[in-house]
């Protein structure tokens, strides 16, 4: 009885941490951009500079653990000197909601990103995606040809390999203890390892200057968030189970660039067959490099972007997908 006694009070006032806790990091990273109702759902999404009435827009995905900002950083403030450039927060992510335990596909997030694409006015579009966001790009060019002037992949994952990590996700995933562990102790426990998260993630380099904050990295720890982070993670293998069957069918121009130093997603496992498989697929690895590319190796991500996005502007488009309005 002593015993549950203890461990109640520690959920109590782990609970009381994380609502405090909460709302300071509310308070601190507010949403910076619009938002975008999608079935019944706020999403949130950020858009930058102005494009030629020729060219497509870029749209920039993130990766998991993180939000938008991650992308806006180096590559969205740049990009939107040259491009239109629309950022969005994926699902249940940074200031995206989500209701429904299918939200972890990246079909289902791909699906909600074409809607977002409908209500503004988009019809094609530069897809690009980083890490997790990779998937969700992957999966919208599959289902949404197109809709998808070019797909840019950044160190993102294509084949359902097992990680060691997922097995902790499957367990912060699961309907109870999941649920209490992200409303009680998630905080207090994981904040004061952040840092060390981050960097690990960063490895061989380091993280930017005030990285933290500029990409307001702590709103992972709110309990929604922290929820749909672990589900994203520990349904991945899964959700890619019957993707690679149909990347030779991919006909888009695509660009698969990664660190040969990625120790997240291993180069040899995924972009390399990947590349193999897509048709017009230009495979570039960045000797040295880590997972965090297009913050490591900023200029030769943006020059590769600006490559294929000229390419792609100069190339005649093939039929006119028709967006479907809200109304529709």
């Amino acid at each position: 009885m002593h015993t549950l006694i203890v461990f109640a009070v520690v959920l109590a006032l782990g609970a009381l941490v994380t609502a405090i806790g909460s709302w300071l990091i509310v308070r601190a990273h507010p949403p910076r951009g619009r938002f975008i109702k999608v079935r019944h759902m706020r999403q949130h999404v950020v858009e930058l500079g102005t494009a030629a009435a020729d060219a497509p827009p870029v749209v920039l995905i993130h990766g998991a653990g993180v939000n938008l900002e991650d992308m806006r950083l180096d590559l969205g403030e740049r990009l939107a000197a040259r491009h239109r450039v629309i950022l969005i927060d994926r699902p249940g992510l940074g200031w995206s909601k989500r209701k429904t335990r299918d939200g972890s596909a990246p079909q289902y997030q791909a699906a909600i990103l074409r809607e977002v694409l409908d209500q503004l006015g988009i019809a094609r579009a530069i897809i690009i995606g980083h890490s997790w966001g990779g998937a969700v790009a992957t999966s919208f060019a599959l289902d949404y040809p197109d809709r998808t002037a070019a797909l840019i992949l950044l160190a993102s994952p294509f084949y359902p390999h097992t990680h060691p990590m997922l097995s902790l996700y499957a367990l912060l995933a699961t309907p109870i203890i999941g649920w209490i562990y992200a409303r009680t102790l998630a905080l207090p426990l994981s904040l004061p390892f952040v840092g060390l998260a981050l960097g690990s993630a960063f490895l061989p380099q380091l993280p930017p200057r005030d990285y933290r904050k500029r990409s307001a990295a702590l709103l992972l720890l709110r309990p929604s968030t922290f929820l749909a982070n672990a589900r994203d993670m520990a349904n991945l293998k899964r959700n890619l189970e019957p993707q690679p069957a149909r990347y030779p069918g991919l006909s888009m121009p695509t660009l698969v660039m990664c660190g040969a130093a990625d120790f997240v997603v291993g180069p040899q496992l995924h972009a390399v067959p990947f590349a193999a498989a897509v048709p017009r697929a230009r495979l570039v690895i960045l000797p040295g490099i880590g997972h965090m590319l297009h913050h490591a190796a900023t200029e030769r991500v943006l020059a590769e972007i600006d490559e294929l996005a000229t390419m792609t502007s100069t190339a005649p488009a093939i039929g006119s997908p028709k967006v479907q309005t809200p109304e529709e």
